[in-house]
């Protein structure tokens, strides 16, 4: 949930820290700091944004000496509210220890009484100040760091990132991980430690992924990796595939409106993927109508064979938020193509239903960040019960990925506004794509048919170019919402699916209360919260529902609702009974989401920033939710 940085070696530290930390801000926080080595430790907390901690940093005569290691730090607060006493980094009781952390720590509290009865005491509410003085504990005991660490891993239960300073040790940044990312980057005489490669993309590309249960030593010219039997790692680099202008802004005022606008390029880059091709030369012109000639989907772009797919009897999709829509998406697609049955949760519910999982049943689990705490333990429990595991994540190495048997990557790159836009895109992609191949492995769609889906599905990014003129002609349903207090979202079948993301979003970045319903529930007590002015968008795409979505619409008209529609270009309308509508190009009805989502997507974003809200960085919210 929150950020870690370090360095050491040859550069300007403080900096170096500072910048990392700015590019970290996406995953949320309430508080910042840092730490720099010196005798004793430089220490610097502030709580808010990391202005805040910009200030204090540059108004400190300490700072501003040259340093050669430090820490950093974004919290969001779990243990503990947000203040400068919770924030990290956090020191020792006797000041020879000091971390950063992301993560939770299970059994903090046995810890807590077990160094009570040692004689420590503790200044702050927070799960990481335990460890950090259990690490103090067995260094103090040993006199040797990396028997001290190997103790504390020993002990501790959750999850964890740490980035450590020992003050004995003037040369050497310390690492350890489990279930929480990190990853380090090697420059010219310093390495880097972040949970993100954006945080330090700007100064090197060069990276060491750091596995579970490691333990590192960093120091200006040397990288030391042990795994968690003590035995030191031999590893290779490797270099990161994104790029500085990935992580930039550019042209834009926001991240989200970037990430809106690079829509069409990430999903067609997700269906060449998928097809087991890198760019758009090795598939011919795969917008072109007239161009018959289209790349056949893959198998093997999941990890899986023909024979994989055919093996399938059942699908349980786990997710949460944006991605659990998704997995709705995928159901509707899945069900109505290849006739396998799917069943969708939430991934923080999975474990504690006491899930039955059948013969045959795959398990997919879909997230941005492959890092989703509540995701990688319902994966964990779907294995320990024998299901084979598919993942579909948009993160090369995540935690997720690592443990399933299969997985797919969505080709969104680094999504850095909170809000996701292109990663739900991708997602919605990969899921067609499984369904079509699940399909054609069970023999449900001919071969005619299957290329008719398949050039329906290379068509729509550029569907998706033609929406993006959405940005403006949103602005007069935008300045309708913006001071609704309540806004439904109406919906049926992959309508009522789209539906739910579209209240998501606008709730998510404009802090109105939004909901979605299935409209065919509207007499079974959602109509009595219409009232007079009460703002409704229908959502309008599967023709055989139209008629009755339609219906609905007249009902809490007539109750005094103002309605909105969001419709495909092939569904008629009565223009008059809606106070504003958006029409969107003709596609598949399975796959007119894709399509939907773009004008909701511009619609949260136009009443966020009509309401002076920065939509990159909703309140309360965090981009990697790496807690339950």
């Amino acid at each position: 949930m929150c950020g870690i940085v370090g360095f050491v070696g040859q550069g300007n530290t403080k900096d170096i820290l500072l910048a990392g930390l700015s590019r970290l801000e996406y995953r949320g926080y309430d508080s910042a700091g840092i730490a720099l080595y010196s005798q004793p430790f430089t220490v610097v907390k502030a709580v808010g944004k990391l202005e805040e901690l910009k200030k204090k940093v540059a108004s400190s005569k300490e700072c501003q000496l040259p340093y050669s290691m430090g820490i950093g730090h974004t919290r969001w607060a779990t243990h503990g509210k947000a203040s400068e006493k919770n924030a990290h980094p956090h020191l020792s009781m006797h000041k020879e220890v000091v971390l950063v952390h992301n993560g939770i720590i299970e059994n903090f509290a046995e810890l807590k009484n077990f160094l009570q009865e040692q004689g420590y005491s503790f200044y702050s509410d927070t799960d990481t100040e335990v460890a950090v003085n259990l690490i103090e504990y067995y260094y103090r005991k040993d006199k040797d760091i990396l028997k001290a660490l190997f103790s504390v891993q020993k002990d501790l239960k959750g999850s964890y990132a740490f980035a450590i300073m020992f003050q004995e040790d003037e040369k050497t940044l310390y690492a350890m991980r489990k279930d929480s990312p990190l990853i380090v980057g090697k420059g010219e005489n310093a390495f880097y430690l972040a949970s993100d490669v954006s945080a330090f993309l700007d100064y090197t590309k060069e990276i060491y992924p750091v596995e579970n249960r490691e333990i590192l030593s960093l120091s200006e010219k040397e990288i030391h990796i042990y795994n968690k039997n003590a035995e030191e790692v031999h590893r290779s680099s490797a270099i990161a595939e994104l790029d500085q202008s990935q992580i930039h802004k550019g042209e834009y005022l926001h991240f989200m409106e970037k990430e809106i606008f690079e829509q069409p390029k990430v999903v067609k880059d997700t269906l060449l993927y998928a097809c087991n091709q890198e760019n758009e030369e090795t598939a011919g012109n795969v917008e072109n109508p007239g161009n018959s000639e289209y790349p056949e989907f893959s198998y093997e772009a999941f990890s899986m064979t023909e024979k994989d797919f055919q093996e399938i009897s059942r699908v349980r999709v786990i997710a949460c938020g944006s991605a659990y829509h998704a997995g709705w998406v995928l159901k509707s697609v899945c069900e109505s193509l290849a006739r396998v049955p799917v069943q969708v949760e939430l991934a923080s519910e999975f474990r504690y239903n006491h899930p039955i999982l059948e013969k045959g049943e795959l398990v997919i689990s879909i997230s941005q960040s492959g890092e989703t705490a509540d995701t990688l333990a319902a994966v964990k429990e779907a294995k320990k019960l024998g299901a084979k595991t598919l993942s579909i994540v948009n993160v090369k190495g995540s935690a997720i990925a690592r443990e399933s048997d299969f997985v797919f990557y969505t080709q969104a790159g680094p999504e850095i506004a909170v809000a996701t836009t292109k990663a739900y895109s991708c997602q919605l992609a990969a899921g067609y794509i499984f369904s079509l191949l699940l399909a054609k492995a069970k023999g449900k769609i001919s071969k005619e048919e299957t290329q008719s889906l398949t050039e329906e599905l290379f068509l729509l990014p550029g569907k998706i170019q033609q929406c993006l003129s959405f940005d403006q002609e949103i602005l007069p349903m935008a300045k309708e919402l913006k001071d609704a207090d309540n806004i439904f979202f109406l919906g049926r079948g992959l309508d009522w699916a789209i539906s739910m993301e579209g209240a998501l979003k606008l709730k998510e970045i404009s802090y109105i209360h939004c909901e979605s319903y299935s409209s065919g529930e509207l007499k079974h007590g959602t109509i009595s919260l219409i009232e007079k002015g009460s703002p409704v968008i229908g959502l309008l795409s599967q023709e055989e529902l139209a008629g009755k979505s339609i219906s609905n619409i007249h009902e809490v008209r007539s109750r005094g609702a103002k309605c909105f529609a969001i419709r495909m270009e092939d569904i008629a309308i009565e223009e008059e009974d809606f106070a504003g509508s958006l029409s969107v190009p003709k596609t598949h009805p399975l796959f007119a989401g894709s399509l939907l989502v773009l004008p909701l997507q511009f619609l949260s974003y136009q009443v966020s920033l009509l309401k002076g809200f920065d939509p990159d960085k909703p309140r309360n919210l965090a981009k990697s939710v790496t807690v339950e």
